[in-house]
C-alpha cells in the first residue's frame, strides 16, 4: 500500500475547505456527514455554500492565510485555479495541516474514498487514485449488499456495551456479540422488527449469556490451499475471521494469515525435516487445551487437511476430549499444480484414475510403497517425494512405465517462487538435483492406457528395495 487507510476523528475539530465554487461544494457535501466544524475560505461563495453559512452549518472567512489551517484536522483545497490551489497548499503545509487538493494527486496527503454510509458503520473504498470508476462500482455493489438499517443495530450495540461489560463475563462476550450480529437479532432488525431485536438482546444481557449457554470451544481444521490466498474457500476465510487462536504450519503463506481476525493469537507449529520442535502429540494437546478454555481454535494447514495432513489424529484428539471439531477442505497441491500447468489430471481415453500418494510416511513406515497402485490409465500425484525420486522412478520403470515418460515437477505451486520442470522418469532424480528442487514440490506422472509392455510384471517399490543384486557376469 502507498497509503494507509484509517478513520480520522472529527468531533470538536475544524476542517477547512478553500474555495467558493462547485469543487468546494462537493467537499462540503461529503464533510457535512461528519460532526466537524467546517470553515469555508473564499472571497465569494456560490449559492449552495452561502445557504450553508446562513443555516449555521459552516462559517465563512475571506482571508486566506496560514493561521486558518493552524490546528485543523485536515484541509480540502478546490478553488478551480491551479495557481491559487498551489498557494493554499503551501500555506496549509506551513501549518502542518494534512491536505487534499482537488485533481492534483501530487499535492495530496489525503485522498477521499468512495463511502458506503450506514452510520456508525462506514465502509471506505480507495484505489490510491488509480481507478476511481472501479472504486465507485465496488461502492455500488456494497450499497446493495448492506441493509439500509444495519447501522442502527451497531449503534444499539454501542449503547448497550457498558451493560454487557457489567453483566456478561469476558469469556461469554464474544459468543453474545456473534449471536447479536449473526443470529436472530440481526435477522429481526433487518426485516424491520427493531423492537423485537432490541428486547431479545437486552434479555440475553440480563441472563449474562447468549441463548444456548456459555461459549463452547471449537476446533476447525482448515485447508489453506496451495499458497495463493484467493484460493481459500469462503468458509475457510470465515473461520479465520472468527478464530481466537490460530495454529499454522511453515507452508502457510503470510498473505493467508492476513485474512485472519487481527487480534487472533497466532502460534507457529511448523515442522521441518530433521527438526521437529512440535511433535504431533504436542500439537494435539495444545489444540484441545485452547478449545477447552472456550476458545475458537483454527488449525491452519496448507493444501487440504484431509490429504496427508494428520487431520485424523487431531480430530480424534478433539473428539476424545469432547470438543466439537470440523474439517474445512482446501485446494490440494495436485489440483493446483494441474491447474497451473493448464492440464487435466484425468483425460478420457488416457487416464481415468487419479491416485494421490506420498513418498514419505510416518516413523513406523518412513518409506511407504507409494507405487503399488499406478498402472496404465492412471495419473499419480506424488506428495513429499522429492527425496524419494530415485526409488519412485525405478519402481515405476520396473512396473512397465516407459523410461521416456515425462514427469511434471511442480515447485512452490501458487507461491511467489512457482516454477515447473519436465523430466523423463528415467532421469527424474538427476533433474531434481540439477534444478535444485527441494521442499515443497509435487510430482505428476501420467501413465497412458496403451504404454506398457505386455511381458512386464508389475514390481512394487518394496520388492525393489529388498531384491538381491544380480550376480556379476563371468
Amino acid at each position: 500500500m502507498k497509503a494507509f487507510p484509517m478513520f480520522i476523528r472529527t468531533t470538536g475539530r475544524r476542517v477547512v475547505i478553500v474555495g467558493g465554487g462547485e469543487q468546494a461544494a462537493q467537499k462540503a457535501r461529503l464533510l457535512l456527514k461528519t460532526d466537524a466544524e467546517l470553515v469555508l475560505v473564499a472571497g465569494t461563495l456560490e449559492d449552495e455554500l452561502s445557504a450553508l453559512v446562513v443555516e449555521g452549518r459552516t462559517t465563512h472567512q475571506t482571508a486566506l492565510n496560514a493561521a486558518v489551517f493552524d490546528g485543523a484536522a485536515m484541509a480540502f483545497i478546490g478553488t478551480g485555479c491551479p495557481g491559487l490551489d498551489a498557494a493554499a497548499h503551501a500555506l496549509a503545509k506551513s501549518a502542518r495541516c494534512p491536505v487534499n487538493v482537488v485533481d492534483q494527486p501530487a499535492l495530496c496527503d489525503l485522498t477521499t474514498p468512495a463511502i458506503v454510509d450506514r452510520d456508525p458503520i462506514v465502509v471506505a473504498i480507495g484505489s490510491e487514485g488509480t481507478a476511481p470508476v472501479l472504486s465507485r462500482d465496488i461502492k455500488t455493489r456494497l450499497e446493495q449488499m448492506l441493509p439500509q438499517n444495519i447501522g442502527g443495530l451497531a449503534a444499539l450495540a454501542g449503547r448497550l456495551r457498558p451493560s454487557v461489560e457489567a453483566r456478561v463475563s469476558r469469556a461469554a462476550r464474544r459468543a453474545l456479540w456473534a449471536w447479536v450480529f449473526k443470529g436472530a437479532p440481526r435477522e429481526a432488525w433487518v426485516r424491520g422488527n427493531e423492537r423485537e431485536a432490541a428486547r431479545a438482546i437486552k434479555d440475553a444481557i440480563a441472563d449474562g449469556k447468549a441463548p444456548g449457554g456459555e461459549a463452547k470451544g471449537h476446533i476447525a481444521l482448515v485447508g489453506a490451499g496451495p499458497g495463493a490466498r484467493d484460493l481459500l474457500t469462503l468458509r475457510a476465510v470465515q473461520r479465520l475471521q472468527e478464530a481466537d487462536v490460530i495454529f499454522y504450519d511453515r507452508l502457510v503463506d503470510d498473505e493467508v494469515l492476513e485474512l485472519a481476525r487481527r487480534d487472533a493469537e497466532r502460534v507457529f507449529v511448523g515442522k521441518h525435516v530433521g527438526a521437529n520442535a512440535w511433535p504431533q502429540d504436542r500439537i494435539n494437546g495444545v489444540l484441545v487445551a485452547e478449545a477447552l478454555k472456550g476458545r475458537r481454535v483454527v488449525r491452519l494447514k496448507s493444501g487440504d487437511p484431509g490429504i496427508f495432513g494428520r487431520a485424523t489424529e487431531e480430530a480424534d484428539a478433539a473428539r476424545a476430549a469432547g470438543v466439537a471439531v470440523e474439517i474445512v477442505p482446501g485446494v490440494t497441491a495436485a489440483a493446483a499444480a494441474g491447474a497451473a500447468l493448464g492440464r487435466s489430471l484425468t483425460e478420457r481415453g488416457v487416464a481415468n484414475t487419479l491416485i494421490l500418494a506420498t513418498g514419505t510416511g510416518c516413523n513406523e513406515d518412513p518409506e511407504p510403497d507409494c507405487t503399488r497402485l499406478p498402472g496404465p490409465g492412471t495419473t499419480t500425484a506424488f506428495y513429499m517425494s522429492v527425496r524419494q525420486a530415485d526409488r519412485v522412478s525405478r519402481a515405476l520403470i520396473g512396473q512397465g512405465l516407459p523410461e521416456d515418460t515425462l514427469v511434471d515437477i511442480a515447485i512452490e505451486v501458487e507461491k511467489p517462487g512457482q516454477r515447473f520442470v519436465k523430466a523423463k522418469v528415467s532421469g527424474l532424480a538427476d533433474a531434481i538435483e540439477a534444478n535444485a528442487v527441494s521442499g515443497c514440490a509435487i510430482l505428476l506422472v501420467t501413465w497412458p492406457k496403451s504404454s506398457v509392455a505386455a511381458d512386464v510384471r508389475p514390481l512394487s517399490i518394496r520388492e525393489l528395495d529388498v531384491a538381491p543384486a544380480a550376480p556379476n557376469a563371468a
